[in-house]
């Protein structure tokens, strides 16, 4: 794509995003993305060799493969996100193999579902690109609703399909949360000792970030204004 066509597609933000400079942070001080990516970042770590394996073949696949960026086509289809909520307006994806081939047709490094989903075409498709099996969900059907990750699947389940990533959430706030961490480091534990990669999604989930009505739980960081600041300290917050 033309970067005229971005501008275009961009519209009034097109020089805010495009020019920016970050002032507070040197690019010297960060971790620059690059073809190495995976020997500058990773090989000094403690991770074996086979997850070494597992990165590589995520960062070195599709059409961004081998320039330390990632691209993952991420479809949450379970009880967290119904199929009628997320694809009714587009039918052809309620079958999971559409979801698998809309991502090697886009150039994807992987492609990330839920278990039943890669599961049901594993066999046709888990060589061709990167699978990445999230094992744990919320649940809607409760109600009221709460913020809880579910584990749904199993590392083993995971590896014998042929995943070369197992990815969970943790909501970072919630009653629940302490549970959830320990759920999954023993997962990612397991997932390493296997030679899968692991990705974690975080959220802060809690009623408390909540200020004057507006919901400030996705903000980019943790850090609290005044106000939400006491009402963290109250005896109501469960944060």
């Amino acid at each position: 794509m033309s970067i005229s066509k971005i501008t275009e597609l961009l519209g009034a933000d097109a020089e805010l995003l495009l020019n920016h400079t970050c002032k507070s942070i040197s690019k010297e001080n960060i971790h620059l993305p690059g073809a190495d990516f995976v020997d500058r970042l990773f090989i000094q770590g403690n991770r074996s060799n086979q997850v070494l394996r597992s990165l590589q073949s995520i960062y070195g696949h599709g059409r961004l493969a081998n320039t330390g960026y990632v691209s993952i086509l991420p479809v949450d289809q379970g009880i967290e996100h119904s199929a009628g909520a997320s694809f009714a307006p587009n039918p052809m994806f309620f079958d999971p193999e559409n979801i698998v081939k809309l991502a090697i047709e886009g150039g994807c490094n992987a492609v990330a579902s839920t278990y039943g989903v890669l599961a049901s075409v594993s066999r046709k498709y888990a060589h061709k690109i990167p699978f990445i099996v999230k094992i744990n969900h919320n649940e809607f059907l409760t109600y009221p609703n709460k913020f809880d990750q579910i584990m749904f699947g199993s590392v083993d389940e995971a590896w014998n399909l042929g995943a070369t990533a197992v990815g969970a959430t943790i909501y970072f706030g919630s009653e629940e949360s302490s549970r959830q961490i320990v759920e999954v480091a023993q997962a990612f534990e397991r997932a390493h000792e296997l030679g899968m990669a692991t990705i974690l999604w975080c959220y802060t989930r809690n009623n408390a970030f909540k200020v004057d009505g507006t919901s400030v739980q996705v903000d980019t960081d943790l850090s609290l204004d005044a106000k939400l600041s006491k009402n963290l300290s109250t005896k109501e917050s469960k944060c």
